[in-house]
């Protein structure tokens, strides 16, 4: 239930969001490698219906009041800073009854048009699954009905040209054959063990999304994983940033990064530094009222891989 917003608070809010904007203009001297943006196709809903009133991750509890209000203009400020950077935004219609429907990272994974589909764990997320897929065929995205049961990109993240897929809360890891024989690409299995970090998305950030496997990076919170795929991540990725419990936390890694940019939550301030010593541009942003649903910046970003 939406509880009214007060004039100060709206304030307090256009002035965080203009700072947001602000932090997105500024080019910062990048004190570490040099680094390149690349303009990005993102798939993005507005949060016209946003609230909480069941419980399926441990983020969320009915009992403590949402502002749909202030997630809409949380989320304009999201929306605004990737247009500030140049990408191109598509967007979705929220579905009333879907509140969940702004997390579109969950609606799907696109790759070279071909749009696979997501086939949600939940029965209150069940109906988003047909809702995503109709939308991709009617922007002339290949639909792949799933037989397999996945959350989408909240647990593929594509590296180069691997893809780390993620199992233990959502996605079954029959998907992860799935996608493999679908994209012919090379799939690695990551287990995680921590419910507060239950899709990929939520323990690990892709910080150079086009680069090849050998000079991909990411950032990642160990704990998240069982011991074998923590192997896995440092065999893979030696010189991944570490981030620390405490941005882990409030979704710190729950990103998105153009090669250079990096949009994360702008109380993740030990993350923000890690970035900016590796030549990165932190741009940080105030989704706390869509974190009471489980959900951070890369959550409400689906890339739209032509």
């Amino acid at each position: 239930m939406s509880t009214p917003i007060l004039d100060q608070d709206s304030q307090s809010q256009d002035a965080q969001s203009q700072a947001s904007l602000d932090q997105a203009a500024q080019s910062r001297p990048a004190t570490g490698e040099a680094r390149t943006a690349s303009p990005r196709h993102y798939l993005m809903c507005r949060p016209d219906h946003f609230t909480v009133t069941y419980r399926i991750n441990p983020w969320m509890d009915p009992a403590i009041p949402t502002d749909t209000s202030v997630a809409v203009q949380q989320w304009q400020t999201l929306y605004d800073i990737y247009r500030s950077l140049g990408h191109e935004i598509e967007l979705i219609d929220q579905i009333d009854g879907l509140p969940d429907m702004v997390y579109t990272a969950n609606g799907g994974f696109v790759i070279d048009g071909v749009a696979y589909g997501a086939k949600f764990t939940h029965p209150q997320r069940q109906p988003e699954g047909p809702a995503f897929m109709e939308w991709f065929g009617e922007h002339n995205y290949q639909v792949v009905d799933p037989k397999n049961v996945n959350e989408g990109e909240g647990d593929f993240l594509l590296v180069g040209s691997r893809i780390l897929a993620g199992t233990g809360f959502r996605s079954d890891s029959g998907s992860h054959a799935e996608i493999a024989a679908l994209f012919g690409r090379e799939v690695v299995t990551l287990t995680l063990v921590n419910p507060s970090f239950y899709h990929l998305d939520t323990a690990i950030s892709v910080l150079d999304p086009l680069t090849d496997d050998v000079t991909a990076n990411i950032a990642y919170l160990p704990s998240a994983f069982d011991a074998e795929s923590r192997a896995t991540l440092e065999r893979l990725y030696p010189d991944a940033i570490i981030v620390s419990e405490e941005d882990g936390s409030i979704l710190g890694l729950n990103s998105i990064s153009d090669g250079y940019n990096v949009v994360i939550a702008a109380r993740a301030t030990g993350f923000e530094q890690q970035l900016r010593d590796r030549g990165y541009n932190p741009i940080g942003v105030d989704l706390s009222e869509l974190l009471l649903g489980g959900g951070g910046v890369k959550c409400c970003t689906l890339e739209l891989r032509a």
